[in-house]
């Protein structure tokens, strides 16, 4: 039993094919997984992750020590692989402690983006790396902790003006496998109290949808304009 529950577990944020049957946004998580596998390297030093979760990425950055950061919450203290807890506001860390910092889908869930950010620029060192990923289609989550959505040009307006320089943007599933994943995500939401039935869905429905998701992407063109997710490598080069 303990073998299943870690391989679901597993399958939730490192897809494979068995991650079709079991992970009803096995499209979007496979994408996230690409661009983290593939930028990762970059991450190196003392590395700080705020909002780290579960730490489901921590082995494919090349750091030193990963230190992994979230609010104080019951759940938070539960159910998740946390090193240090704070109170949402300012990081228990001096300044310019850290050579990287990771924080993968959170901004979206910070009502204060821009002391978030200062609180990043302040604690990471010069020209230091931050790897951030943050949704821009996708349905409201983690409620009533859902604040907001970031084009790709307000978050290079944020990055900018908090003293960082983007070193490469990627839009995550700018194809026609957005419409598959979305119908899978409505079809989760309206699924979610009866999980034998949301189980079923996810096994013998939305797992077609996925496929055929992704054999139609390989003949549709792309849509840079319209996609999942953000994922921002920047460096810092200034304190503010």
């Amino acid at each position: 039993m303990k073998k299943i529950k870690y391989l679901i577990l597993r399958e939730q944020f490192e897809p494979s094919l068995i991650g079709l049957f079991v992970n009803p946004f096995f499209i979007a998580r496979r994408g996230l997984l690409e661009s983290i596998k593939k930028l990762g390297g970059e991450i190196v030093g003392e590395t700080l992750d705020v909002g780290c979760g579960t730490k489901p990425y921590e082995k494919f950055f090349s750091c030193s020590k990963y230190i992994g950061l979230e609010i104080e919450t019951t759940i938070n203290r539960e159910n998740k692989n946390v090193d240090v807890f704070y109170d949402g506001g300012k990081f228990p860390f001096e300044d310019k402690k850290f050579d990287s910092i990771v924080t993968n889908q959170v901004l979206e869930h910070v009502f204060t983006p821009n002391e978030f950010l200062s609180e990043i620029n302040r604690v990471l060192k010069k020209d230091g790396k931050l790897l951030l990923t943050v949704p821009f289609v996708w349905d409201e989550h983690e409620q009533p902790y859902d604040y907001a959505r970031y084009s790709s040009f307000g978050l290079a307006h944020l990055l900018k003006h908090h003293g960082f320089e983007i070193i490469e943007s990627r839009k995550s599933i700018n194809d026609f496998r957005i419409f598959p994943q979305l119908l899978n995500a409505y079809i989760y939401k309206i699924t979610q109290k009866n999980k034998i039935v949301r189980q079923l869905f996810t096994f013998f429905v939305m797992s077609i949808i996925t496929l055929m998701g992704i054999l139609l992407s390989k003949v549709l063109p792309k849509n840079n304009d319209l996609y999942l997710d953000n994922i921002i490598l920047a460096n810092k080069i200034a304190n503010v």
